[in-house]
């Protein structure tokens, strides 16, 4: 496992440790992806600098390639001509062309292989991304719907046990039927007397006058 994959996986894990219990996770979350994008960066700039230096070394590994095989060549055209000694410097030079492409296939193929590794290193780094800006969209419609649920609360808060209309119209009720109650018994009064006792007039009588008193004095006692 590489330290860049290494790195990734426990700054993912972090995250997601910190992330439920977060007072504001769009934040946490909005700073998360603004390092990855830093990390992002730095990863393509350097996979264009391996990306160049591969090509450089494969280029010079061809060079050396192609003069091995052209000084095996000439070797060849000056043992035909007689010409040992001059083949002997070309095949010295051959091998050295020969040693050279080694060096430079070895050093190409290391870069080649970095160039791999970074290759898919951004690859999943993009994934890791795009799944870290999904969640940013799931926990910010999740904090839309607790806004919204919390603005609903306080607007229905004043129509809870012991507040608002209900309990106004309870009062209002009882002071109707109040009122209803002393005009109907007012009225009652009212034909009692104009009826059942001769009309209006009342001859004095001490026992009604004290009770009259009595029942004045209570409705004192009472406040009426």
């Amino acid at each position: 496992m590489s330290i860049m994959k290494r790195i990734r996986d426990i700054t993912v894990a972090t995250l997601n440790e910190h992330l439920e219990s977060a007072e504001d996770p769009v934040r946490l979350i909005d700073q998360y992806l603004a390092a990855r994008r830093e990390q992002l960066q730095q990863t393509e700039r350097l996979y264009q600098q391996c990306a160049g230096h591969a090509s450089a070394m494969r280029q010079q590994y061809l060079v050396a390639l192609e003069v091995k095989e052209k000084r095996e060549q000439q070797a060849i055209v000056a043992l035909k001509a007689g010409e040992e000694e001059m083949a002997r410097l070309v095949l010295q030079e051959k091998l050295q062309a020969e040693e050279k492409s080694e060096s430079y296939k070895k050093l190409y193929e290391d870069a080649q292989q970095s160039v791999l590794e970074l290759s898919e290193e951004m690859k999943q780094m993009r994934a890791d991304y795009q799944e870290v800006a999904d969640k940013r969209s799931y926990y910010l419609a999740r904090m839309e719907a607790a806004r919204l649920q919390q603005r609903m609360n306080e607007r229905l808060g004043g129509f809870g046990a012991g507040y608002g209309a209900p309990r106004a119209f309870g009062r209002l009720e009882d002071r109707v039927s109040e009122m209803e109650l002393q005009a109907r018994t007012l009225r009652d009064v009212r034909r009692m007397g104009g009826g059942a006792y001769g009309g209006g007039y009342s001859p004095a009588n001490p026992a009604v006058d004290a009770e009259l008193a009595a029942l004045r004095k209570k409705l004192e006692r009472e406040g009426g």
